[in-house]
């Protein structure tokens, strides 16, 4: 039986919800029920430890042995305080905890790092503890708690034994939320061209969880370079053991009150503008968390100077000048927060920091039309500065937003000069960038170099002047790729999660859906899956093979111990399957205007959707091209209004009337619920 018409018969409901519908898709939320979490099995063990598995179960196990250890394994990321019982104990008993994400650096001496040291990095050791006289409950110090953790290894290093059980970690991110897997937006679609079918709703799952557990407390910073009593790290060397005074401080301050979004659970746990153009989309279309990235907003108009420049970074690392296109950033994220939650009372209050903060980039604009950028730093790419393509394609960016927000607040002539301005910029970008001979974007005027990040920010942000030349850009940014992902030209042999789901947006864009989730396949199906990382969480980047580090602005690489696997930049997919898979956008504050434009991708059905202040948007479609029919439910709230562009072409019908599509194949539809039918053409 055709399920076409069956389909067109179930209603979403409208109204605003406290979450999202129950279904199969919470199977998929890596969200814990209970904040107390406790390891799941024994990773490893090593030296005299009986008993082991007897801790799974509430039971004791013992180390004897200096040096004897267990490594348990909380089966998913987890980040907060760790706790335990110390059931049986001698007077010297002592033990020391070290935490790792990736199972590559599960080393009793040291926390998340290798054991070959570097002049650019800082390195964790371990937590020591002395065990409690008379045996008791021991709960790990506030500062000392850990971001992100998977694995956690607890040896011995006295000469005795100690007897431990019921070991478990209090969850302390988005500590001001009662239920951590009450999300506000779900999603739902079958891959069948893919290992795994249900990889769509597994991945957008982990993204969201991914920009939850970088949601910490405002007090709960990472301190850098600063070492902790009783932590040591103990590093193997041609010499001698080397015992040196290195740790790590989670107190440090990062906004003066409640939740803020940053970039990473384990580092750096600062407030990083780039990352928000990923991570704040996630949070909206997951848990419309939206009143933490406000404070991380917040952190970063504090930092603004005199001259209009917003920082690099947010508290604590507060790195305050120096980044044209992160300062860019942080403007973008303003209008994103704002058109998501409607806030027009605090962008009234802060509008002349954000003005100076668009007259400080364009004062940089020279005679040639173009940004001319002297903040270089930023994601981590190489060459940035001057006329560069990426820095003025966010720029361009920033303009068209930065019009929309004057609109929003009734100031036309600024609107009117905002978008006079991108106007001018874009024949302008072309000119200066297009390469018709290679299809792309070149990175700068002086090279033929093509960069990832402009030539998929080009498409994302509208500066192609055609669906040809969008469609030209999408496929040359194919030659980039391997088998893991997609290479960043412009940061050799990594791959960036961070660009790369701007890439992903911009395949979809472009109306290449089978290159997105080719991509999408990839490159986080490898994150996702790899028993390198953590299974639940988004790395911030890895290399071309598949190993681990990530290469820093300065040039140099990350040791791959120090890499992030909870990193909020790389969950891209999580609002590329909301915003394009369901199609589901939203055009002014809160939704009161909205364009919805599925793309099928080859999927056979999709279902999802998110809420704001306004209520709830849905959809849920079915294609079935043997038959010839695709449909969908689709809920918006009532008094808004917006557009339907179904992905097929055919004979349309709303509620069961004929209806008619304009010369883009687009329906005016009014905010309730509607059920849309198109019998496909022949």
């Amino acid at each position: 039986m055709a399920l076409g018409p069956l389909l067109g018969l179930l209603v979403l409901g409208t109204g605003a919800l406290c979450s999202a519908p129950s279904g199969p898709w919470d199977a998929f939320n890596f969200a814990p029920a209970s904040r107390t979490v406790y390891p799941t099995s024994i990773r490893q063990t090593s030296g005299n430890v009986s008993n082991a598995n007897s801790i799974l179960s509430n039971s004791s196990l013992t180390l004897s042995g200096d040096g004897s250890y267990v490594t348990l394994d909380f089966g998913f990321e987890v980040g907060g305080i760790v706790s335990l019982n110390f059931d049986e104990v001698s007077d010297d008993s002592s033990v020391a905890l070290s935490f790792t994400e990736s199972p590559l650096f599960i080393n009793p001496l040291a926390s998340d790092d290798s054991v070959v040291p570097s002049a650019n990095m800082s390195y964790d050791g371990v937590l020591h503890v002395a065990a409690p006289l008379p045996a008791g409950h021991w709960t790990q110090p506030a500062a000392q708690m850990r971001g992100g953790f998977r694995f956690l290894t607890i040896a011995l290093t006295s000469d005795s034994s100690v007897s431990l059980s019921n070991v478990s970690c209090e969850l302390n991110f988005m500590p001001h939320v009662d239920s951590l897997r009450n999300y506000s937006g779900y999603f739902y679609a079958a891959d069948p061209d893919f290992v795994d079918p249900n990889f769509l709703t597994r991945v957008w799952y982990a993204g969201a969880y991914t920009v939850q557990i970088n949601t910490i407390p405002h007090d709960r910073g990472r301190t850098p370079n600063t070492p902790s009593p009783g932590m040591f790290l103990v590093i193997h060397m041609e010499t001698p053991l080397i015992p040196l005074l290195l740790g790590w401080e989670n107190d440090a301050p990062i906004g003066n009150t409640g939740a803020v979004l940053v970039d990473g659970a384990k580092r750096d746990r600062s407030v990083w503008p780039g990352d928000l153009g990923i991570s704040l989309p996630t949070q909206f279309v997951s848990t419309n968390d939206l009143i933490t990235t406000r404070n991380a907003l917040d952190t970063l108009y504090a930092l603004q100077n005199a001259a209009g420049a917003l920082p690099y970074s947010g508290p604590p690392l507060s790195l305050e000048l120096g980044s044209d296109t992160y300062h860019a950033w942080t403007l973008i994220g303003t209008y994103n927060y704002v058109l998501y939650s409607g806030d027009v009372d605090w962008l009234q209050g802060l509008w002349s920091n954000y003005t100076r903060g668009v007259e400080y980039l364009a004062e940089k604009v020279d005679e040639t039309g173009l940004l001319n950028v002297t903040g270089v730093l930023d994601w981590g790419r190489i060459g940035q500065g001057g006329h560069n393509a990426e820095a003025n394609a966010i720029y361009y960016k920033l303009l068209a937003s930065s019009a929309d927000l004057a609109l929003w607040l009734n100031d036309t002539d600024l609107a009117s000069a905002y978008a006079a301005n991108a106007s001018a910029l874009k024949p302008v970008f072309n000119d200066a960038f297009w390469q018709e001979d290679r299809g792309m974007y070149r990175d700068n005027l002086t090279t033929t170099f093509c960069a990832q990040d402009a030539n998929a920010l080009a498409i994302l942000f509208n500066l192609t002047d055609s669906a040809e030349q969008a469609a030209a850009v999408s496929e040359g940014l194919t030659a980039n790729w391997g088998v893991y992902g997609a290479v960043a030209p412009e940061l050799p042999d990594t791959i960036a999660p961070f660009i790369g789901g701007f890439e992903v947006q911009a395949h979809f864009v472009a109306g290449e859906d089978a290159r997105a989730l080719d991509l999408l396949h990839r490159e986080w199906g490898y994150m996702l899956y790899t028993p390198l990382s953590v299974q639940s969480t988004m790395l911030e980047g890895y290399t071309s093979n598949g190993s681990l580090y990530f290469r820093s602005t300065e040039g140099y690489n990350y040791d791959a111990s120090y890499t992030s696997h909870a990193h909020g930049w790389s969950t891209g997919p999580t609002s590329a399957l909301s915003f394009y898979v369901l199609g589901l956008q939203v055009t002014a504050p809160q939704g009161r205007t909205w364009a919805i434009a599925p793309h099928t991708a080859g999927l056979p059905y999709a279902e999802g959707g998110y809420e704001t202040p306004l209520g709830w948007f849905g959809i849920k479609w079915a294609l079935d091209s043997e038959e010839g029919w695709w449909n969908a439910t689709v809920s918006t709230p009532e008094g808004t209004r917006g557009s339907l562009k179904p992905p097929v072409n055919g004979t349309v019908s709303v509620d069961g009337e004929a209806a008619e599509v304009d010369g883009f194949g687009v329906l005016q539809l009014s905010g309730g619920s509607h059920v849309v039918i198109v019998q496909i053409a022949a």
